[in-house]
């Protein structure tokens, strides 16, 4: 049994960012086998809600080809192809707006149903989103389509960090989770590799579409097999919802099958400890929406939608709305094709965040912001001078760009989502991430909607140089707010980092 928490005292914290002491420091006395773990057995809990995240990026890759297939007079298949600039628009944005929406459903549904059957309804919006759009008639009906599967994004970006989090072991956390980042991004160079292939084909959107709804029907079948999040049903035990001795066998069960063979013995002792530390830290009283603006509670909401918000607003989509022309002014022949660029900078997306997720348990996350962000300044920096006055040095927009994507991948593209699973108290966990996703889906549609009046506004240059001394804002923000959480438990980190 874990030792009695009022005997415990917490770690000093950090000046700069909330730093604990002796990182490794657990809360409470961690039972001796908790640093047991088998990798093979945290693959599966991982890679189903994990396809959620593919299902998101490959939605991003194909729109960009099946908004081409569905616009030619010989291919499309439909007689309503001559379309708009706003009915394109609709297409394409039409599951952001759902994703906004789904942001919204999530507040409180993932306390309600619990984070598995979450996973496994936003499975099953994706699967119906996608029918109904690879089918559709008519505009209006694909539209619809376009945003319900936008509402499965909402739930499974939602839900699946959190369902990794709470289910992941410790020592891997980071790294399973940036390695949902790296699925978004196989799942935009998937759409955009597919996309390609079918824009000629005859009716190919539909195809192009129709891609999803297995990988939709396999995540389903998987969050159906998976056991529940342990952390939540422990959280309806000390909470008085349910019977606590039939909560707590359910979650050595669920914590046993989730584990692997390896903790079959130390399941109990676990769960043991894992209660022992939800009673330290107050988790037993339900948390109240106006507690998510006091305390330590905000200072969670600080950190996560802070995070996510400098993601999408130190210029990501501007970048790569650049990256054909940049690489049209070196030379490369590719470039003339929007996508084969999106495919070389696709992988080069994917090596970054593999390298991420290589080094992120080992190094922590504020060195990989840190580092990450300061190089996406300086590329920033370099394209503003490069649309000013260097315009006749190429290299200098190909290396900026590059750096910029590097950089992005190995720091907010995989530690925003990190970060906001980790954060949030457990009573508020739900909430908390609700909003966290909603404040990155509405930057993300603020930024998209915002650049084009802004570019003919200020020109590119002046444009990047505003996204790169934002970029230095969110440098201080990080170095002054931003926690690490390497190597502790969710517990230990609601108790020493916020």
């Amino acid at each position: 049994m874990a030792s009695d928490p009022e005997q415990h005292t917490l770690s000093s914290i950090g000046k700069s960012s909330g730093e604990i002491g002796n990182e490794n420091e657990p809360l409470l006395s961690r039972v001796q086998h908790s640093d047991n773990y088998s990798v093979t057995a945290a693959i599966l809990p991982f890679l189903f809600p994990a396809l959620g995240g593919l299902l998101y990026g490959y939605d991003i890759g194909a729109t960009s080809c099946a908004t081409i297939s569905i616009q030619s007079a010989t291919s499309s298949g439909v007689s309503w192809y001559n379309l708009s600039s706003v009915d394109v628009g609709l297409i394409t944005s039409g599951s952001l707006y759902g994703a906004l929406l789904g942001s919204l459903l999530a507040f409180n549904v993932a306390d309600f149903l619990g984070r598995r059957k979450e996973l496994f309804l936003s499975a099953l919006v994706y699967l119906i989103g996608a029918i109904i759009t690879a089918v559709s008639p008519n505009l209006p009906i694909m539209v619809v389509g376009r945003i319900i599967f936008g509402i499965g994004i909402g739930l499974a970006m939602h839900a699946a960090p959190m369902y990794i989090a709470e289910t992941a072991p410790c020592q891997i956390r980071g790294q399973l989770i940036s390695l949902k980042e790296f699925f978004i991004v196989l799942g935009m160079v998937a759409g955009y590799g597919i996309g390609s292939l079918n824009v000629d084909v005859f009716s190919g959107w539909r195809y192009i579409y129709s891609a999803s709804i297995p990988l939709a029907i396999v995540m389903g079948i998987g969050m159906c097999w998976l056991s529940e999040s342990p952390r939540w049903i422990l959280l309806r035990a000390i909470q008085g919802k349910g019977n606590m001795q039939d909560l707590k066998e359910n979650a050595i069960l669920c914590l046993r099958r989730l584990r692997g063979p390896v903790y079959q013995d130390c399941a109990p002792a676990e769960v043991d400890e894992m209660l022992a530390e939800l009673s330290f830290v107050g988790e037993e009283k339900e948390g109240s929406i106006s507690e998510l603006f006091r305390g330590k509670c905000l200072k969670a909401l600080i950190i996560g939608t802070g995070l996510v918000l400098f993601q999408q607003i130190t210029g990501q989509p501007s970048v790569l709305y650049y990256a054909a022309s940049i690489f049209q002014s070196a030379g490369f022949s590719a470039a003339s094709d929007a996508t084969r660029v999106s495919i070389l900078l696709g992988v080069l997306k994917l090596i970054m965040t593999g390298l991420a997720v290589l080094v992120i348990d080992r190094l922590g996350r504020r060195p990989l912001l840190l580092g990450g962000v300061s190089g996406i300044v300086v590329s920033l920096f370099l394209l503003g001078s490069y649309y000013l006055f260097l315009d006749n040095l190429w290299i200098v927009a190909v290396i900026a760009l590059l750096l910029y994507v590097g950089s992005y991948q190995v720091s907010f593209g995989p530690i925003g989502w990190l970060m906001i699973s980790e954060v949030f108290p457990l009573r508020l966990r739900g909430r908390g991430l609700s909003i966290a996703v909603l404040v990155n889906f509405g930057a993300n549609a603020l930024v998209t909607f915002a650049f084009s009046p802004l570019k003919e506004l200020l020109g590119a240059a002046i444009l990047f140089y505003v996204f790169g001394v934002i970029a230095v804002i969110s440098l201080g923000f990080i170095f002054f707010v931003v926690p690490e959480t390497k190597g502790l438990t969710l517990e230990e980190i609601e108790a020493t980092c916020l």
